[in-house]
């Protein structure tokens, strides 16, 4: 079944993290992929477009079936091969209405880091404004409070709905890309454990970004957060 899977992906992207760690949970690992380099824009090339006309990555492929939004390809995998290595739903009602509440709001942490991380890169020179950094910033620290908060309530060693699950894969890559842009370990203490806990289980070690791996160096873009 893997090998009818194909998926075109970029290093260090949460979106593409999250498929490669569902992949990895559901004993998929042989399918076929292809690192792209968002530096030379090969997501926009004519390989990813047939794919994917957003010309964004992921872009996933289980033989005619196309999914390129990553929470939809984890869902769709889960569904699919339920019952395949880690069970990601929870059959507890409460704990799967806790485990979409936390997955959905993982894209707005996302989306939140995206706009500090990237402001340069996805805003024009002359378009730029202080008042908007300073806007972003405290928006990504009140985010993140909010995720503090949350890891306080389930306690030092919990996942964040139960048992491990499709909220720890949506949520995972964007604190661990917090952490590599310099995310503060003494004022976020709650997400320093939480990312201690998951990032050598084995689906997240296998499919860390390659470029992490060979240069442990991070940055400090949100250092003073």
């Amino acid at each position: 079944m893997a090998k009818s899977m194909s998926l075109l992906w970029g290093a260090g992207s949460p979106p593409c993290w999250r498929v490669m760690i569902t992949l990895q949970e559901k004993k998929l690992q042989d399918y076929k992929h292809k690192l792209l380099c968002f530096e030379k824009a090969e997501h926009k090339s004519l390989e990813v477009l047939d794919i994917n006309p957003r010309g964004q990555l992921p872009a996933f492929k289980y033989g005619d079936i196309i999914l390129n939004e990553s929470g939809g390809a984890c869902l769709y995998l889960e569904n699919q091969f339920k019952s395949q290595g880690t069970k990601l739903i929870p059959d507890s009602p409460a704990e799967q209405a806790l485990m979409y509440q936390r997955m959905f709001e993982g894209i707005s942490l996302n989306d939140k880091l995206n706009s500090v991380i990237y402001y340069e890169w996805f805003v024009p020179e002359g378009e730029r404004h202080d008042s908007a950094v300073r806007r972003n910033r405290e928006a990504l620290a009140a985010e993140l409070k909010l995720w503090e908060g949350y890891l306080e309530k389930v306690g030092a060693g919990s996942y964040l709905a139960g048992a491990f699950s499709l909220a720890d894969v949506i949520v995972f890559p964007s604190i661990a890309y917090a952490f590599r842009f310099g995310l503060s370990v003494g004022r976020y203490p709650k997400l320093a454990t939480y990312y201690s806990l998951l990032k050598n289980r084995p689906s997240i070690k296998t499919s860390w970004p390659p470029h992490w791996v060979e240069s442990l160096q991070g940055y400090d873009s949100l250092k003073d957060l």
